[in-house]
């Protein structure tokens, strides 16, 4: 397959499945604004590296791992930008405590740690199979089961303590 074609592949591919591409962006970044730049970027970032699929049948995998290290990247940058001075963050403060009784499993899923993350969303959300998963991060299948495994204990705790 020559450079054009595979180009038009991938434009293709993205096109149908934009909605899928956004969807995944935005579980992450939590933001209409920040899903679309990753989406954006990620398309950028594919359309760049081109060559480095080997393989057509392996598009959309190569994709959405483009995708997640897209957002991944963009929320470690958000990080970076998120420091407030002290003096703000006090007039911030009204005093009060957050009392929730119901937890939400988006927030949940939010406070699991990047890796549990992950996997959680491309299983649960995107519907992926472990393979395919341990393909996009990179990982062995057996460390993706452990992660997930991991995810699901988290998020039960979780949920077992704020129902109590």
């Amino acid at each position: 397959m020559n450079k054009t074609d595979l180009g038009t592949n991938i434009a293709d591919f993205v096109m149908q499945n934009q909605e899928k591409y956004y969807r995944l962006a935005y579980q992450y970044v939590q933001n209409r604004e920040d899903a679309l730049d990753v989406v954006h970027d990620a398309i950028n970032k594919a359309f760049s590296n081109k060559n480095s699929l080997k393989n057509p049948e392996y598009i959309r995998t190569w994709f959405y791992r483009i995708v997640v290290n897209t957002a991944l990247d963009l929320l470690r940058k958000q990080k970076k930008l998120m420091v407030i001075d002290d003096a703000i963050l006090s007039n911030l403060d009204t005093g009060m405590v957050d009392n929730y009784e119901n937890v939400d499993l988006n927030t949940a899923i939010n406070a699991l740690p990047e890796q549990y993350r992950s996997v959680i969303i491309l299983r649960y959300i995107e519907d992926f199979k472990l393979g395919e998963i341990a393909e996009i991060l990179n990982e062995n299948v057996s460390t993706v089961k452990t992660r997930l495994y991991k995810a699901l204990q988290i998020l039960r705790i979780d949920m077992i303590e704020e129902n109590y």
